[in-house]
């Protein structure tokens, strides 16, 4: 069973919203074992947006066409859609009351063009789920089907659950499962961990039970993503356990955590685990540390506090830097009574110092230990990059 997705709406090409009604749609259709091959996405135009769902046809057993399903003259994929099914539309007069009564709850006048969202094509259902005022659609044409639904993400998330999985699910007639995991690293480019599991990947290609692919996420790291497709839960979750234990030992420690797990929330663990609490003083990173830490740990059980100074050591020679570096851990785990420090300090370029030279420092009852990374000499950059670079160090040091 295949499914692709067709986002309509000018707005998406132009980059004024962005399309996570397709990334969301594309996971959920995974996780329920649809194969989904293609996303589109195409503006308010019926010539396009029909050669976009006729494609979409041609190559797969059905379609789920995102938006254009407002009240307003832009809003013309109902209208396409009963094009393409060769028929006309008719006024639902349950689905127009219904419109009706939800402006006259709200106090407000409704503009007659909301009639428009009661109009279905010939030969089409209307999705049961109506959060909002434009329905959902289920389009048959011979043994293929487009679906309908509305941009607005709550509106289409509840007609996907409702409606549209457990057709796909029926339609499709197997109960066959795709599941993934994500194993999250630091410390190695895209093409270093692609070297690295060569022969994992060459064995998966003839295997064929599982894949592997590479994601770069910026500041989150680089994601390694194990996928395994079988007839039940069960098995694929052995697969994905198999394939993980392999990959373990390969990698070692730049894998930091898995799926959802961020790097601060891995250093949370790990505190937590040793009975530890946690304080930083931040010149270089300006409070991006104690925002990302406070955001995982609300309560500021583990996480005691950061203590943001002026942006000042970019003026230290590099034989400077390093007492800064302590100086400033020791006094983040005295301020806070945390029993950890850290610190991170950029000091200035010289012959001797590379551009990007980051000295990072961990306090850790009144014992230090010192690291060295170079990140691009872009202040933002460092600024980012350096928290999740002193977070891994402090998680690696943790680790002994």
């Amino acid at each position: 069973m295949r499914c692709e997705i067709v986002a309509i709406g000018t707005e998406l090409l132009l980059g004024l919203i962005n399309d996570t009604n397709s990334t969301w749609i594309g996971e959920q259709l995974a996780v329920a074992g649809i194969d989904s091959h293609f996303q589109v996405k195409v503006g308010d135009n019926f010539e396009r947006i029909e050669g976009c769902i006729r494609t979409a046809l041609a190559r797969s057993d059905a379609v789920i066409c995102c938006g254009g399903l407002g009240p307003t003259q832009d809003d013309i994929t109902r209208d396409v859609i009963a094009h393409i099914m060769g028929n006309g539309m008719v006024r639902d007069d349950a689905i127009a009351a219904e419109i009706e009564r939800r402006f006259a709850s709200r106090g407000r006048v409704m503009a007659a063009n909301n009639l428009r969202q009661a109009d279905v094509p010939v030969g089409a259902r209307t999705i049961e789920q109506m959060p909002g005022t434009a329905p959902g659609l289920v389009c048959p044409i011979g043994n293929k089907v487009i679906y309908a639904v509305p941009g607005v993400p709550s509106e289409m998330r509840m007609m996907m659950e409702g409606t549209i999985l457990p057709d796909l699910r029926a339609r499709a007639g197997t109960a066959s499962v795709i599941r993934s995991r994500t194993l999250r690293t630091w410390g190695m480019s895209e093409s270093g961990l692609a070297e690295v599991l060569s022969d994992r990947i060459d064995a998966l290609d003839v295997s064929g039970h599982a894949t592997l692919a590479f994601q770069a996420s910026g500041i989150e790291g680089l994601k390694v993503r194990i996928t395994a497709k079988s007839d039940d839960e069960q098995t694929a979750a052995a697969i994905l356990d198999q394939e993980e234990a392999l990959i373990r030992p390969i990698l070692g420690s730049v894998i930091f955590g898995i799926d959802d797990e961020t790097m601060e929330v891995a250093v949370l663990k790990q505190l937590q685990a040793q009975g530890l609490t946690l304080a930083a003083v931040e010149t270089l990173t300006g409070g991006v540390l104690a925002s990302r830490m406070t955001a995982a740990d609300p309560s500021m059980a583990t996480f005691r506090g950061g203590q943001v100074l002026a942006d000042a050591d970019a003026a230290l020679a590099d034989t400077e830097a390093q007492a800064r570096a302590i100086d400033q851990a020791e006094q983040a785990r005295k301020v806070f009574g945390a029993h950890v420090g850290l610190a991170a300090v950029a000091p200035l370029a010289s012959e001797e110092q590379r551009p990007g030279t980051v000295v990072m420092v961990a306090s850790i009852a009144g014992d230090w230990v010192v690291e060295t990374t170079i990140l691009q000499p872009d202040r933002n950059r460092m600024r980012n990059y350096g928290v999740i670079s002193v977070l891994d160090f402090l998680r690696k040091t943790l680790a002994g």
